[in-house]
């Protein structure tokens, strides 16, 4: 059956839904499903998604999403397509840059004086198309949300304004009649999206209409259209490589942390035709690396 609605797990339609100006409040309402109640988002604003290190040799980091609410507090939003041992890595590195920019600019302070380091807090979310499989315990491994924080050998959280969270997607199981909140709500839309042929009854309010009409596939132009289906087919052979090589061994015990993984991996990427930006993205490796491929 002819899918009506796009693929939300391509880079296309992953900034169709959240990424776009015109989505801001799509992108406001699923954050502040995902966040307590007291932490609720007033307005947003997009900043830029390339963040480059502090010297030429410095790896960047390109975001998928990059917005900062009316507190002066920062959300990376990332969609992961395919299994990958590092994924946790990298974004805890990618947190490092909102960070970093916090420095107050221009400042020469004397040595040994501290600068003001009453930090915005910082929040990276992780929408999965996978699950991690090397939890310690049982029932972390049917979980959806993953909440991380910076906590001491007590349980206790030790700092307050640096949150990961991760969103396994495949552990997501409800039905339509088994939705409660709000989030149950974006997760099975994001789920599910591509194989509607109808708009689920549970999906009636303004926000929803507005994601329905912005993802169906026969109000595209043909501009879109084309660079949706380049998103597809890079979506496709980009898992289909990942989720072979695993299938097949090739990456046991080698990808955590390792270089000559992830070069195995970006080969085998670039040889199916997918571009250097996404290789970079996929596998962590720098530019240098990729042009020795």
């Amino acid at each position: 059956m002819k899918a009506k609605y796009l693929n939300p797990f391509t880079d296309f339609g992953f900034k169709k839904i959240f990424g776009e100006e015109a989505s801001k409040p799509l992108l406001l309402d699923f954050l502040n499903a995902l966040l307590p109640q007291q932490n609720k988002i007033i307005d947003l604003t997009f900043k830029n998604t390339e963040q480059l290190g502090q010297t030429e040799a410095d790896r960047k980091a390109i975001y998928d999403i990059y917005c900062e609410n009316e507190n002066g507090e920062k959300f990376i939003v990332e969609l992961q397509k395919a299994k990958q041992n590092y994924f946790k890595e990298r974004t805890i590195y990618y947190s490092t840059f909102p960070i970093k920019e916090q420095a107050e600019k221009g400042e020469c302070l004397p040595a040994g004086q501290a600068g003001n380091y009453n930090l915005k807090a910082v929040y990276c979310i992780g929408i999965l198309d996978f699950t991690f499989d090397d939890y310690e315990h049982e029932q972390d491994k049917s979980e959806v949300v993953h909440t991380i924080k910076l906590k001491n050998q007590n349980g206790n959280v030790f700092y307050k304004k640096l949150t990961y969270i991760y969103l396994e997607m495949p552990n997501f199981l409800k039905t339509e009649v088994e939705l409660k909140t709000r989030l149950d709500q974006w997760l099975y839309f994001i789920k599910y999206l591509e194989d509607f042929q109808t708009i689920p009854t549970i999906f009636k309010d303004e926000v929803f209409t507005q994601a329905f009409e912005k993802t169906e596939l026969a109000k595209f132009d043909q501009t879109e259209m084309d660079s949706y289906q380049n998103s597809l087919k890079t979506y496709r052979d980009l898992k289909g490589v990942i989720d072979t090589a695993f299938d097949e061994g090739k990456l046991e015990g080698k990808l955590e942390g390792k270089l000559e993984g992830k070069i195995e991996i970006a080969k085998a990427l670039k040889e199916s035709g997918i571009s250097m930006e996404i290789i970079i993205k996929t596998t962590g490796i720098s530019e240098m690396e990729f042009n020795k491929l």
